[in-house]
């Protein structure tokens, strides 16, 4: 498996997976990734600003993550918990694998990789969040040592719960 930066021309399959999760989101009364979100045009966005990553598995894209360096605005305030520590973070956001590869694992060895960037660049801190109801990425996230924080509300208004792993 070779983890990369993504590219222009990978838009397309990274957006059939985040189309696969939005409708695995659906089948499940998930509330989360509705909407025509995410969508091409931010796929796009996170690819220009150098933060969309993809996994590849004999030159097929079987999953993508965006890991942002910039502090995220909707951090600023925790309720009903605190962050664990202070300081410079990396946001894991747009976490998706490929529905023919769910349960094999892919999304920890997306997070070994973040965890080695964020080495390299001295950013010992990463934090997250989902919906409260995505209970697959909920496990996901304390398999790879993630610590349940509180509870954080996006720009939209919606309620997510946030999650904080100290490397």
């Amino acid at each position: 498996m070779i983890f990369r930066k993504a590219n222009y021309n990978d838009i397309y399959r990274i957006y059939e997976i985040i189309k696969q999760a939005q409708e695995y989101f659906r089948q499940n009364s998930i509330d989360q990734w509705q909407n025509n979100y995410p969508n091409p045009d931010i796929i796009k966005n996170d690819i220009e600003n150098g933060e969309c990553y993809v996994i590849e598995d004999d030159d097929l894209i079987i999953a993508t993550v965006v890991l942002s360096l910039r502090a995220e605005r909707s951090y600023e305030k925790i309720y009903d918990g605190s962050w664990i520590t202070d300081g410079r973070y990396a946001v894991i956001h747009r976490i998706a694998v490929d529905s023919r590869f769910k349960g094999k694992r892919i999304s920890s060895v997306i997070i070994k990789h973040l965890e080695s960037i964020c080495r390299e660049r001295n950013i010992y801190i990463l934090r997250v969040d989902t919906h409260q109801d995505n209970k697959s990425m909920i496990k996901m996230l304390s398999n790879n040592d993630f610590k349940y924080c509180g509870i954080i509300y996006l720009e939209s208004g919606d309620k997510r719960i946030a999650f904080e792993k100290v490397l």
